[in-house]
């Protein structure tokens, strides 16, 4: 099996007043050669964003852009006339295509803790699209909870062969982790897990290429990146 930790601390730290952020890979004005992504997964943004303040009209096209609120609420506003919440335990996925412009603003009193995830595209210039739903794996732990996913019986319909699943994993319990894809990036939000022999603390995330299980050493909530190669 080959392995790769990616921790917490290689990832790019920004500060800009309002916004606190993480980045897996590079992004903005942090750049780093060794972390351009994984397979079709190109961001992983670890966002907190102050109370009044957030990311004014910006364009994005041919990119699939994934929302996971894990504190507060954001008020997402778009050019294909989407307006509202996405509060947290919800999730959102905008296929951008040919292009579109969106606003996300906290206009809570607290802050906003987010992440937000980008995957490349195997379909370009097509319609821009969005999808919303409610999949927050606390109300039911020990279980993957399918996100998005390639196929149109998934919750939300992604423009690539990729899955992402979430789970909220019990002290003590396991999950067996097996891409249907080619590879898997598990990426811990919170708490502790093994996987592989390794140990994976809040912000790392581990790549690795065969089957194997995720044992929760404390109460824990991660994502699963199930990859394709582009």
């Amino acid at each position: 099996m080959t392995t790769y930790l990616h921790r917490s601390e290689d990832r790019g730290h920004v500060e800009a007043g309002w916004l606190n952020t993480h980045h897996s890979f590079s992004f903005g004005s942090w750049y780093n050669p060794e972390f351009m992504g994984i397979g079709s997964l190109r961001v992983l943004n670890d966002d907190h964003i102050a109370a009044q303040n957030g990311f004014g009209t910006h364009p994005h096209d041919n990119m699939e852009i994934l929302t996971c609120v894990l504190k507060g609420a954001i008020t997402h506003k778009d050019s294909m006339g989407n307006e509202g919440e996405i509060r947290a335990g919800e999730w959102q996925l905008m296929s951008a295509g040919t292009g579109i412009k969106h606003s996300e603003i906290n206009k809570g009193d607290e802050d906003v803790h987010l992440l937000q995830i980008w995957v490349i595209p195997n379909l370009r210039d097509a319609e821009p699209t969005y999808q919303q739903i409610e999949r927050d794996p606390k109300k039911l732990p020990n279980e993957w909870h399918l996100i998005v996913g390639p196929n149109d019986n998934a919750p939300m319909h992604i423009r690539q062969n990729t899955e992402i699943k979430a789970a909220y994993l019990e002290q003590g319990k396991s999950l067996d982790v097996k891409a249907t894809q080619q590879f898997n990036y598990v990426h811990v939000i919170e708490g502790e897990v093994e996987i592989a022999g390794q140990t994976v603390k809040a912000g790392d995330a581990l790549f690795f290429d065969e089957t194997s299980t995720v044992i929760a050493k404390e109460n824990s909530q991660m994502i699963w990146f199930d990859l394709t190669q582009i």
